[in-house]
C-alpha cells in the first residue's frame, strides 16, 4: 500500500447524463439503495412527470430494493411495474408529484452543498 500517495486510495466521483430513464444494470444492488432516491431528486429538479427505471427481471432484489426506495420518497405519487413492451416486469415506471416538491428539493439540495 503506498504511503506517499494518498491519492491512491481515494474514490473517484462518476457523473452521468441525468434523463427521463435509469438503467440499474450497471450498478450494484448495495448502490441501488442511495442511488434511487438521488436519481428521483435530480429528476424533480428538472421536472419530469414520470421517470422509468430498469432494473432487470432476475431475481427480483435490484426490483425490491428500487420499490423499497419510491415507497419512502415523498416526491413519488405512484409507481408500477411497465407494460409488457416497455419492459414489463424488469422495469418500473414511476408518477411524480406536482413541482411543488421541485422547489423543496432544490432547498434541500442548496442546503446540502452549504454544508459541504
Amino acid at each position: 500500500m503506498p504511503d506517499e500517495d494518498d491519492d491512491y486510495f481515494e474514490q473517484e466521483e462518476i457523473t452521468w447524463k441525468i434523463g427521463d430513464e435509469l438503467d440499474l444494470h450497471t450498478f450494484s444492488p448495495k448502490d441501488t439503495k442511495s442511488l434511487v432516491p438521488d436519481y428521483i431528486d435530480e429528476c424533480v429538479v428538472r421536472g419530469f412527470p414520470q421517470v422509468r427505471i430498469v432494473h432487470g427481471k432476475g431475481k427480483g432484489v435490484q426490483r425490491r430494493i428500487v420499490h423499497a426506495a419510491l415507497e419512502r420518497h415523498a416526491a413519488v405519487k405512484s409507481f408500477a411495474l411497465a407494460e409488457p413492451g416497455a419492459g414489463g416486469w424488469g422495469a418500473t415506471l414511476v408518477v411524480l408529484r406536482e413541482a411543488v416538491l421541485r422547489e423543496a428539493v432544490l432547498r434541500e439540495a442548496v442546503l446540502r452543498e452549504e454544508d459541504e
